[in-house]
């Protein structure tokens, strides 16, 4: 079976490094090949990490309560790099304060992405819906 590639990071100004190399060990461990590309990162190098190494899957994780506006456009920007129909998957802190996850789920599914997770969501629940997305 041929091993799925992801790109993994933490968006924008966002330091969260512990919850980073907990997503990478977990999605390593269930067989992805896992491209890391750290803390405070942008969109354009998930982009060009995705597009440098074939990737099946871009991983964004946000904990710092800007991810609406650090993804807003990411859709767009793969497209315009060539890899529109790549998975894109976004989880975390996404917002500033309390707000009902159904409306910010709805609000990230519009930006274009396939994937939107609360805080606290186990990385088996990704990887089960990586296999079903990924169908292998």
């Amino acid at each position: 079976m041929e091993q799925k590639t992801l790109v993994l990071g933490v968006i924008g100004a966002d330091v969260h490094a512990v919850g980073n190399r907990i997503l990478d060990y977990a999605f390593s461990q269930a067989g992805f090949k896992v491209i890391n590309i750290g803390v405070l990162a942008s969109q354009e190098e998930f982009i060009q990490a995705a597009i440098e190494t074939d990737a099946d899957a871009i991983m964004v994780s946000s904990l710092y309560g800007h991810g609406e506006m650090d993804c807003r456009g990411l859709r767009e920007k793969c497209q315009e790099a060539g890899i529109g129909d790549i998975l894109i998957y976004v989880g975390g802190n996404l917002v500033i304060g309390k707000q009902e996850f159904a409306n910010v789920e709805k609000r990230f599914k519009d930006m274009g992405f396939d994937r939107v997770y609360p805080p606290g969501t186990m990385p088996e629940t990704a990887i089960t819906d990586l296999h079903r997305d990924l169908k292998f």
